[in-house]
Formats: C-alpha cells, structure tokens, sequence
C-alpha cells in the first residue's frame, strides 16, 4: 500500500494535480469480521492488542480526511513502534513479529468448524442481519490513544514540546551562570 500511495502521489504531482491522497495505517481495531472472517487456524481470531474502538478509528479517519495534506497518518501507539520500527531495524521487526504476530491473533477459544464464514457467501444469513461496527472485544477495546491526540494536534504539541526546552535550557543557562 505504501508503494502503491507514493506512486499515486508522483503521478498526480507530476501531472500538476490539485488531488490530495493520504494513506492511514491503522492498529489492531474491534470490528465484527474476526466474527466471521475464513479461520484456518486452531483458535478463533482476534485482532492484535491493543485492541481499538470502531469509532476511535473512525473519528481518526474523518479527521485524515479533512487534513488531506499530510501523506500518512499513523494511527495509535502500535502502529507508530511498527512503522517506525521497520524503518529503524527491519531485521528485528521481523523476528519479533513472528514471534508474537500469530499468537497475537489468536484467542485462547477453539476454532470450530460451525464458525459463521463470509468468504462464499454472506455470514448474516438469508434474513439479513447487521452486524454493527463493533465487534465481541468490546471489554478490551480503548476508546482514547495519547498519541492519536497528539497526532491531532502536532502543531500544539510541538508548541509546548519547543517552549519547554526553550525553558529548561534558560533555566540551565541561569543555573551556570
């Protein structure tokens, strides 16, 4: 995806576009596929913690949307040590996802094989039925990241992050002399 993105970008900027694409990488988020999703694996699914609210990722999302100018955003604390992370020393995300990525995706509850599946056909049955946006981890899901806010609000943050150190140096600076 990432790849994908950044071509789409060179493209609409080398063709002088006013069209603005941003990529949003998201964490593990509480939606009802892990409900019904095809299962091959001895367990049922989960998505890997910290677990999100729908609606946290979705007030994210609107708020990308609305600031199309910024390529990507990195949306909750995992994402960003995942990125950043696999930029910094791909080597050892790779070992340590695999050690903890399957497992992390894995409940403690047996898969059976009367598990509702979508792939072929819809899970909801023949009536219909909707499943909501939220999914069977709600006792577990954040509904609030500090580092969703704090990717917000960048500007306020750096703001502060800057008058602090400007302080703290002064304030050493006082101290010396």
């Amino acid at each position: 995806m990432k790849g994908f993105t950044e071509s789409v970008l060179t493209e609409l900027k080398a063709e002088g576009s006013n069209v603005h694409i941003t990529r949003v990488d998201l964490p593990g988020v509480n939606t009802p596929q892990f409900s019904w999703v095809l299962n091959k694996m001895p367990k049922r699914p989960q998505p890997v913690a910290p677990i999100y609210a729908p609606e946290l990722m979705g007030r994210a999302m609107v708020h990308a949307a609305e600031h199309p100018r910024r390529r990507a955003w990195w949306i909750g604390t995992p994402t960003v040590y995942t990125v950043l992370g696999a930029e910094v020393w791909p080597q050892f995300m790779d070992w340590y996802l695999s050690r903890s990525g399957v497992d992390g995706q894995l409940t403690d509850v047996d898969a059976s094989a009367d598990d509702p599946v979508n792939l072929y056909e819809p899970a909801d049955g023949a009536g219909g039925r909707d499943f909501g946006a939220e999914g069977r981890f709600s006792d577990q899901q954040w509904t609030w990241d500090a580092q969703i806010w704090a990717s917000r609000y960048h500007g306020t943050v750096a703001a502060v992050a800057g008058a602090g150190l400007l302080a703290g140096a002064s304030a050493l600076l006082r101290r010396r002399s």
